[in-house]
């Protein structure tokens, strides 16, 4: 660039922020300066350092993913984070207390991927696409799944109290297309909880005996079982 270098230090820069450092120049035009400048940064933002609490979730869920939840204990937690187990007990009570931390995170990621996911209208095929969601994720995250649904945890949701308050983020997302399908005259009227609870539990079943080396099936093949298994408890609750 044709221009003389000035050195200067920006005013963002000279404010004592933290997260930023760097230079900034000013090159001033030879054949017109003071009237054409253009202000060059380079500088380099380095990302806030993460939390001792993002860095102890992190590594229960690489510890989780490659062994799964059995593998999980604090001991072995602290060191891969580096810190040791006593100080890890100032961010969580105890293992129960971790394993629900992350089993959240894994409910939070399945309710994401189904919100966002574009849905039917219809009832019963929006169910269907609910059910890929969730196979989807299990495929994806077979360990994840087996904490968030089979692992027994202290502390985890219980059926019926806390689907019908509202807490479980993933049973709702079924209850509403049950909910439309009754309104429609499509199902005919019945416990929504219990029916979004009755389905969730035969998935979950059946992705266990697929996980567990069970079904001698292609994931295709395997995702064909259970629309027609899913079809035929549909079949059941037609007004």
């Amino acid at each position: 660039m044709d221009g003389v270098q000035v050195s200067f230090k920006p005013w963002f820069l000279r404010r004592g922020g933290r997260g930023t450092r760097g230079t900034g120049q000013f090159f001033q035009r030879k054949d017109a300066p003071g009237i054409h400048r253009r202000l060059l940064v380079v500088y380099d933002v380095y990302m806030k350092t993460k939390s001792t609490m993002d860095r102890i979730e992190g590594a229960t869920r690489r510890l989780l993913d490659r062994e799964g939840s059995q593998a999980v204990t604090m001991r072995r937690v602290a060191k891969l984070v580096g810190i040791t187990p006593m100080a890890l007990y100032r961010h969580v009570a105890d293992r129960d207390d971790l394993l629900n931390r992350i089993a959240s995170r894994g409910f939070e990621e399945l309710a994401a991927r189904a919100l966002h996911q574009a849905m039917p209208v219809e009832p019963e095929r929006k169910l269907m696409a609910i059910l890929d969601v969730f196979l989807d994720f299990a495929f994806d995250k077979p360990r994840m799944f087996e904490l968030m649904f089979l692992t027994r945890r202290k502390g985890a949701r219980q059926f019926p109290s806390d689907f019908r308050t509202g807490k479980s983020p993933t049973a709702g997302i079924s209850v509403s297309a049950l909910e439309a399908g009754m309104q429609e005259g499509i199902f005919r009227r019945d416990d929504v909880w219990e029916i979004s609870f009755e389905t969730g539990a035969m998935l979950q079943g059946l992705v266990m005996l697929y996980v567990g080396g069970r079904v001698e099936m292609q994931q295709e093949e395997f995702r064909a079982l259970c629309h027609r298994a899913f079809r035929r408890y549909v079949n059941g609750i037609r007004a």
